[in-house]
């Protein structure tokens, strides 16, 4: 039994009334499938080292590793942070241009342009993933959508779920959730993290449920959040783990590598509509 079904919150099922299952990696097998994801994280702001993704797929799993002797990000704007991150898409401008996806409201400037590439990037549906966070104090974890971004205005962000490992505890663990505007003026900042009665070192499941009017957001099947707004064109997914040495605490805190495990992540389309 892998350890993704050895875990006291079983998978929900894969049929959803309404919708039709038209994305889904179950990370079977030892390699990543790049037919369905790019294993970088916005590559455009900084090099293509520097932004590629550490992991291991394996026993069912799809484990984001952030390790010892990774190399921060983008140090010209993020300092030391590190980031392990997947996407489904990828769009820039030419080099010294400030063209491509969460731009950092303009501070980025492209270093490498990226060939445009659209792997899976819905509008409107549910979007779903079973996975377990880290407790690591300096470590986030997350499943959001951007924006493809091909307009500027085109850039908001829904966030499905946001664990900070400060947040996390045995009896609660304070999941963020909501959207972001960023460059759309269409959409208003309307985002909290929610204390919910789950552990989020086991697996649970998050989903989010975009409508054109509404995103609401979901852990274990239980409706938790509704904002009343949708950003109004296609997204792709961003799924990551984030290490941010400069924060408050110790020097050293936990081992690494530090860990974000996937069971599976899901996407369905709305059966008319």
């Amino acid at each position: 039994m892998s350890e993704a079904e050895n875990s006291t919150y079983a998978p929900d099922p894969v049929t959803k009334a309404g919708y039709v299952l038209e994305f889904e990696d179950t990370f079977d097998g030892d390699r990543l499938d790049e037919s369905r994801w790019i294993p970088r994280y916005l590559p455009q702001w900084t090099t293509r080292a520097a932004s590629a993704a550490r992991y291991r797929v394996g026993d069912g799993c799809l484990r984001l590793l952030i390790e010892e002797d990774q190399s921060p990000w983008s140090p010209e704007m993020e300092g030391r942070l590190r980031v392990s991150s997947l996407q489904t898409g990828v769009f820039s401008g030419p080099v010294g241009s400030a063209v491509g996806q969460h731009g950092r409201g303009g501070r980025a400037v492209v270093r490498e342009a990226q060939d445009e590439a659209r792997l899976y990037t819905p509008h409107f549906g549910l979007i779903e993933m079973r996975a377990r966070a880290t407790d690591d104090p300096r470590a986030m974890v997350a499943l959001w959508m951007i924006g493809f971004e091909d307009a500027p205005e085109r850039s908001a962000e829904i966030c499905v779920c946001e664990i900070f490992g400060r947040d996390v505890r045995p009896d609660a663990t304070a999941v963020g959730m909501g959207v972001h505007p960023f460059g759309d003026p269409a959409i208003i900042e309307e985002f909290a993290a929610e204390v919910l009665p789950i552990d989020a070192r086991e697996f649970h499941v998050y989903a989010a449920e975009w409508t054109p009017d509404r995103v609401t957001f979901f852990v274990d099947g239980r409706q938790v959040k509704t904002v009343r707004q949708s950003p109004d064109y296609p997204m792709q997914l961003m799924l990551g783990i984030y290490e941010f040495p400069d924060a408050e605490g110790p020097e050293r805190v936990g081992p690494y590598p530090k860990e974000f495990v996937v069971d599976y992540v899901r996407g369905y389309r709305p059966v008319t509509g």
